[in-house]
């Protein structure tokens, strides 16, 4: 699996760029209004895009669905298109993360953010509905639901230091 590189954009949101097998750069720019762009940069210069396309939140479910997600985060999505006001974003826990080796309940996520971790993506396998005593390993992807504000502070918390 190619490795994800991830660039905090301040005031924006997270773009998330990975190489394919055939060596072109993609990435996706995740806006913190929820709004999604696909972008594949141009192989002669690595800063330009040769394309770029912006998806709504439809869109974005309609592509996720396109490419596999799992039924978690179908379950949650329709969810969410019911509630107001709440997003939902995927958080790898990545190296040196404070979060590697504590449990849920020991790091009161949802006290401490008001979001809530709905599931954990680990290797091929998703835990629906963690409880308190799920420990996190390194390169976990947390499912986790909230406002955009709760949202932006439970990936303070778990950013690695």
């Amino acid at each position: 699996m190619p490795v994800v590189r991830e660039t905090k954009l301040p005031g924006v949101g997270v773009r998330h760029d990975f190489t394919t097998e055939e060596g072109r750069d993609v990435g996706v720019l995740v806006y913190r209004d929820g709004r999604r762009e696909i972008v594949a940069y141009n192989t002669d210069d690595p800063d330009a895009c040769t394309t770029m396309v912006t998806l709504t939140s439809n869109d974005t479910q309609t592509m996720s669905e396109l490419l596999g997600t799992s039924q978690v985060t179908e379950s949650v999505g329709a969810v969410l298109h019911e509630i107001e006001g709440l997003g939902i974003e995927w958080l790898t826990v990545h190296t040196g993360s404070p979060a590697i080796s504590t449990s849920i309940g020991d790091g009161a996520y949802r006290t401490r953010t008001g979001s809530s971790i709905v599931a954990v993506v680990r290797d091929d396998s998703t835990i629906p509905a963690p409880g308190p005593e799920f420990v996190f390993e390194e390169d976990d992807v947390i499912v986790a639901v909230g406002t955009l504000e709760g949202l932006a502070a439970l990936h303070d918390l778990l950013a690695a230091s």
